[in-house]
């Protein structure tokens, strides 16, 4: 509290309006009622913040004196704006550096595809495929959005999940980022954990030849 002292009502006149403080140094000052900033009349013992001052002939007296117990909970509130004010820049720090990582991993996964299909490791289809799913549950998920803002029909979150595990959670994964949707809900980021792991199980398993062909197969037929 700069410039603020600290003390207690010593002597109050309720009668004549005035009183005197005691200050932490033992010292007495006068104030008079119309510096008292609360809306009730002074006791007696009570601890109060105050300023110096001088009234109009030059003699020391007490300003703008204030319980002690109210200038606190202001400064409480005061600091729990700030705790809130920092937190909420830290959480935004955060979140930048998250979408950062994001980005970074949707990149890294396409560029790994695009890799494996360079090398022929990969069928360039399955590349289209997480292309297309992806862009598509980026769509599904915008949209989704938007119907909760307008209060239109939702789309089920298994469906959301179910393009994710075959694919497209990158889609999600950005949508999921960059439009703030499904990224707050606990139960619903551990299942989109969750159809990753499923997905990259099964990219896996195309990976050793288990079911390349059969998925070759299954996407020409499709195209």
């Amino acid at each position: 509290m700069v410039n603020k002292q600290q003390g207690h009502i010593k002597k109050w006149q309720d009668d004549k309006g005035f009183g005197f403080i005691e200050t932490q140094n033992g010292d007495s000052i006068f104030f008079h009622i119309n510096e008292f900033k609360a809306r009730r009349r002074p006791e007696v013992g009570e601890p109060v913040v105050f300023t110096f001052g001088q009234d109009n002939q030059g003699r020391m007296q007490a300003k703008n004196v204030q319980e002690l117990s109210f200038v606190q909970q202001k400064m409480a509130q005061k600091n729990q704006k700030i705790r809130q004010r920092n937190h909420k820049r830290s959480m935004q720090a955060d979140f930048e550096a998250g979408q950062k990582k994001r980005v970074f991993l949707g990149v890294g996964f396409y560029g790994v595809l695009i890799l494996l299909a360079a090398t022929n490791k990969l069928s360039w289809l399955v590349v289209a495929w997480y292309a297309a799913l992806g862009i598509i549950t980026y769509g599904v998920y915008a949209k989704d959005k938007a119907a909760a803002q307008s209060g239109d029909w939702r789309t089920p979150e298994s469906t959301l999940h179910l393009l994710s595990a075959l694919g497209g959670w990158v889609g999600a994964m950005v949508a999921q980022t960059y439009l703030g949707h499904k990224s707050q809900k606990p139960e619903f980021r551990v299942t989109y954990y969750l159809t990753v792991v499923i997905n990259m199980a099964g990219l896996l398993f195309i990976l050793t030849g288990g079911g390349l062909a059969f998925l070759q197969g299954l996407l020409e037929s499709l195209v």
